[in-house]
């Protein structure tokens, strides 16, 4: 820790030390309020949750998390206006879609709290709307990164299972993917929604009719978990190429089983724990980072999982 406050306090004096002013170092009333766009099913924020309680108990600060139970993005917006009207010390949200959530984030910054803004959106648009900075992972330029890994690996068509298609930022995966490959993207992105049953049947519908696809590439454990039963059901576990984003017990499962190629990992953690150790800083002693932070991407492959397979769905 005294490590990272180095670095911090550094970037500060370097490259923001003059744009902020210092404020009161007592921890007195300290709140930070992380929404997501996250439904309650979805397993992959348990990190999320992990890095935010570490950093509060670390940090000697309250914090929160709050979501939508279903994901509901206008439920969502609600939530941050809530948030905003406690006057919690500073805001952490993620920008799953910008016409929906800008308003009410640019309220909370009009207002006078600190917001940064985490996992989805762009640091373009964070900085639109006043935030802090923007710390997460550029989801386009992360799919096309794992699109031109899999044109070097010889891929040229695949199954993109998108099981969040209303966040633009999932299909920002499905397109860098298609873009890094060089190919259109088409119908080869589904819908296929939130339902495990569902998203199998979906997948074993799609290679049933598309029998000449490549790959697969899955955005995440919701949709990656129901995809390898599908493989193993329909017999192409470890024969088709299977990349997915991020990381959860049953992805490092099927990487170090051979059934998953590659895993893109955003480090969730980070995303949650870094945030609050930096305003809580800024708060303190008006120290700020002079640049966003990307968290990810990186890839995970079967090489070197002693670690992420220790911490899956808990850290990593």
């Amino acid at each position: 820790m005294t490590s990272l406050m180095k670095h911090l306090a550094l970037a500060a004096a370097v490259a923001a030390a003059p744009l902020m002013a210092a404020t009161s170092a007592s921890a007195e009333g300290e709140t930070y309020i992380l929404v997501s766009h996250a439904p309650d099913s979805d397993s992959w924020w348990n990190t999320i949750k992990n890095g935010l309680a570490l950093a509060g108990k670390q940090m000697d600060v309250q914090v929160e998390y709050r979501n939508p139970p279903t994901g509901d993005l206008a439920d969502m917006a609600r939530i941050i206006e809530q948030a905003a009207a406690s006057s919690p010390t500073g805001i952490i949200t993620t920008l799953a879609d910008y016409d929906v959530l800008s308003g009410p984030i640019r309220n909370a910054v009009d207002s006078g709290i600190d917001v940064i803004i985490i996992n989805s959106g762009t640091p373009q648009q964070a900085r639109d709307l006043g935030a802090l900075m923007y710390v997460g992972q550029p989801e386009y330029d992360a799919g096309l990164a794992a699109g031109q890994r899999a044109k070097a690996d010889g891929i040229s068509t695949f199954l993109c299972v998108n099981h969040y298609i209303s966040s633009p930022s999932s299909t920002e995966r499905c397109q860098g993917f298609a873009d890094g490959l060089e190919v259109e993207l088409g119908n080869q992105m589904i819908d296929a929604g939130q339902d495990p049953s569902e998203i199998k049947n979906k997948v074993l519908a799609y290679l049933s009719a598309n029998p000449e696809t490549d790959a697969v590439l899955t955005l995440g454990p919701t949709s990656a978990d129901p995809t390898i039963q599908a493989l193993e059901e329909n017999g192409m576990a470890g024969d088709i190429y299977f990349g997915t984003f991020d990381l959860g017990e049953e992805i490092v499962k099927g990487i170090k089983a051979g059934i998953i190629n590659w895993g893109i990992d955003q480090q969730p953690f980070l995303q949650a724990y870094l945030p609050v150790i930096v305003m809580t800083n800024y708060h303190r002693y008006g120290v700020l980072p002079g640049n966003n932070i990307n968290s990810g991407p990186g890839f995970v492959t079967a090489d070197g999982l002693e670690m992420v397979e220790k911490f899956a769905g808990e850290y990593r």
